[in-house]
């Protein structure tokens, strides 16, 4: 029996021990403050830098730290119990699966940490998700990298999460392959301002314009509360307000998922994809920062906070980060090549980047060795009149002024012909489905069976289902077909054999059957690799950047980089294996546009000028896209998420081409913030009656902007379309800046602005 002494002394212990126990705590940072109650919801999340605070959390929607998510059953699991301990910063929460999780909570000066320390036992559980956390702010979604936005002076409020290592995704736990579909959903951003029809009600969801295959006609909606939809990291109920929320599955093992980008048209349905494991990929260490703020400083003061501090990608253009509104900058895109000028044109207007467009595709081939003209440059692919160069070569004469050349590319695509696609395709490929030969073949055998028809019937990709993309590998062979037999035994019609110039062999029985996964045609022809061969891809274009002095690329066809049903993994794992062997090779961070805008490119992609011309903005009706919606979608996409606008390839100089259509060009491009690719045609630039004024136009607003020169309430005027501006030089570091008549004439003062420095 315990004496009266130890019991005493036992006692003491248990009350010590328990001191640091909470069934319910408040978690603070400088600006935000959130309350977990003792079931692991979070009930409260408040602006602290109001008085009194302003309450962002609704009462009708408490909000899960962490919910598990079965993917076998569709089920999710939500906390039923949580205790919080003080001494270790964890968070344990129950859930009636039977599961316990714990989370490690740290609070940080502008953010909170939490990370999954464990979750035992699973019973089922292979993915888990971060909230979703409710807000009552109804204004701007960031669904790419999960942010809720009120940009209104009475607010001024933004809640937020960052994904804090790779497998850590902004998107909820049941997204099909882990990239979200594009879509459209009916959002005012301000009810007063935009009130929805009666037949419309907030998050009805619907499809984009067009057949499916013309990308430029997916945008068909210029109604400001149709919002186009790049990711689901932010959300809206059907009252308007915004969750946001992200996940981490575990990808130790195969599944299956039915996959399409664009799975609501006809001419992209999903397809069925065994998606490959890959081993230690688990949602074991899982990590986010969450972080509310005055949303006007948001970006400077609190992400790049985050970003520094956790070690996340941090790529400059200038020594700025490439995020920061006065690092946004043009560059110049080429065409007609002819090349005597264009590095001059350039360092004039104060670019930094040359796009050779003109070039065509550059396919990734590390049969090449990265000498994309020849082991000795021998190729000399870009002309001037003295005489033609190499990359290497125009790539050197670049950089004495400061500038970088760049390329337009097919990602991951292994084109025919390259070392990794044919004659000898690698058996590191990606495939939909792996089945057996049920017979052996001779070399010239039309009649294949195998063991399973099940979804061989699918078409090539789940992009555009191009019947030339068809095909099936067998050893190293190649295999072209159409269609599966219905019945036993199971015969894959229309073969043709030795496609894309393999050599057609003899295969035995058992022998394994990958159906591929491709591309599209139009040009962009190609396999995806497996997850290995997309890394070594990868670092592929980093030495090709070493090699040829390229540091910019166009990531045409980025959406492939989902094909492999990692979805935004896939993309933020190659994007770090390119950078990280740009790191070890000494050469600075690669400035890259792109096809998409995923949470996985965000922290890497500096730019997103994608498309062009009316469909992006129309300088001479001021809008948002003339043409097609384009502009106005992603214009709304990438300022709700924190990314410099693109206004695509546009504003070619030609011959009848004015100072006063630039003037407005950069008073939108700054305002908005914006960049673009200037078409530089050197025979149109040369015509050009008013060539040295938009010269001296562009230089003096992009001067400006590098020198952070414009406070937040005049980038607000330079923003309305039916404003016009004149910007003047008084010295490197003060400017003028007159408001004008549209074709630049009645000058009036409108303000003296002078350079501020952003670090």
């Amino acid at each position: 029996m315990m004496s009266t002494k130890n019991a005493f002394a036992l006692l003491i212990a248990l009350l010590a021990s328990s001191s640091s126990l909470f069934a319910q705590y408040d978690f603070n940072t400088a600006y935000f403050k959130i309350h977990i109650n003792n079931k692991g919801w979070i009930t409260s999340m408040k602006n602290t830098t109001v008085r009194p605070a302003r309450e962002f959390s609704p009462a009708d929607k408490p909000s899960p730290v962490v919910s598990l998510y079965d993917s076998r059953k569709k089920v999710y699991y939500q906390p039923v119990a949580a205790t919080y301990n003080k001494g270790n910063k964890s968070l344990q929460l129950r859930y009636a699966n039977g599961s316990v999780a714990t989370v490690i909570i740290s609070q940080n000066k502008k953010y909170f940490k939490l990370t999954l320390q464990s979750l035992t036992p699973r019973n089922g559980v292979d993915a888990i998700q971060w909230g979703a956390y409710h807000t009552n702010i109804t204004n701007l979604l960031g669904e790419i990298i999960g942010v809720s936005r009120d940009t209104s002076a009475a607010v001024n409020y933004a809640i937020g999460m960052l994904a804090l290592n790779d497998n850590t995704l902004g998107g909820t736990a049941e997204t099909e392959a882990d990239a979200a579909p594009f879509q459209y959903i009916i959002h005012s951003p301000d009810a007063r301002r935009f009130p929805l029809p009666k037949e419309l009600h907030e998050g009805q969801v619907f499809s984009l314009g067009g057949d499916g295959i013309s990308d430029v006609a997916f945008y068909a909606h210029k109604e400001p509360y149709y919002r186009i939809m790049y990711g689901n990291a932010a959300e809206v109920d059907n009252k308007g307000r915004i969750s946001i929320t992200y996940q981490s599955r575990d990808r130790t093992f195969e599944r299956e998922v039915n996959y399409s980008l664009i799975p609501h048209m006809a001419a992209n349905t999903p397809n069925h994809i065994q998606v490959e494991p890959l081993p230690g990929v688990d949602y074991i260490g899982s990590s986010i920062a969450l972080w509310g703020s005055p949303d006007s400083t948001a970006l400077l003061d609190v992400v790049q906070n985050i970003v520094l501090s956790e070690r996340l990608p941090y790529p400059t253009i200038n020594g700025r980060w490439v995020k920061d509104p006065a690092a946004y900058v043009p560059d110049a895109i080429t065409s007609g090549n002819l090349n005597d000028s264009i590095i001059s044109y350039t360092s004039r207007l104060g670019f930094k980047t040359i796009s050779l467009y003109d070039q065509g595709f550059l396919r990734p081939d590390r049969g090449n060795g990265g000498y994309i003209d020849g082991p000795h440059f021998e190729k000399k692919p870009i002309h001037l009149t003295a005489g033609n160069m190499s990359h290497k070569a125009f790539s050197e004469m670049a950089a004495k002024y400061g500038i970088s050349i760049g390329r337009t590319t097919i990602t991951n695509a292994l084109a025919p012909g390259t070392l990794d696609a044919s004659p000898m395709p690698s058996d590191s490929l990606c495939y939909q489905q792996k089945r057996l030969l049920a017979a052996g073949i001779q070399s010239t055998d039309t009649i294949i069976l195998v063991n399973d028809p099940t979804h061989l019937e699918e078409i090539a990709s789940w992009e555009g289902h191009c019947a030339n993309l068809n095909m099936i590998k067998i050893g190293k062979e190649l295999i072209h077909y159409l269609g599966v037999s219905d019945k036993a035994p199971y015969r894959l019609l229309n073969v043709k054999r030795g496609y894309w110039g393999t050599q057609p062999a003899a295969h035995a029985a058992g022998e394994a059957v990958y159906k591929l996964q491709v591309t599209v045609n139009y040009g962009y022809d190609g396999i995806i690799p497996n997850m290995a061969l997309q890394d070594k891809i990868a670092a592929h274009y980093a030495e090709v950047c070493q090699v040829n002095g390229l540091s910019y690329y166009d990531f045409d066809g980025q959406e492939f980089l989902f094909n492999n049903g990692h979805g935004y993994y896939s993309a933020k794992r190659f994007f770090r294996k390119m950078f990280e062997r740009a790191t070890q090779l000494g050469l600075p961070s690669i400035r890259f546009t792109g096809a998409t805008l995923s949470e996985g490119s965000w922290h890497y992609q500096s730019i997103w000028n994608v498309g062009g011309g009316k469909n992006l903005y129309d300088v001479a009706t001021r809008e948002w896209g003339s043409a097609t919606s384009q502009g106005k979608d992603l214009r709304d996409v990438t300022y709700a998420n924190f990314f410099p606008v693109g206004m695509g390839g546009n504003f070619p100089i030609k011959e009848h081409s004015t100072a006063a259509e630039y003037e407005h060009i950069q008073a939108i491009s700054v305002g908005v913030g914006t960049t673009y690719s200037l078409y530089l045609n050197q025979k149109d630039v040369e015509s050009c009656q008013q060539k040295e004024a938009i010269f001296k136009v562009i230089r003096t607003w992009e001067d400006a902007r590098a020198a952070n020169a414009f406070p937040r309430w005049i980038k607000t005027a330079l923003a309305d379309p039916a404003n016009s501006f004149h910007l003047e030089a008084v010295n490197s570091r003060e400017w003028n800046l007159y408001k004008v008549q549209r074709d630049g004439s009645q000058p009036q003062l409108f303000a003296k602005l002078v350079q501020h420095s952003t670090k």
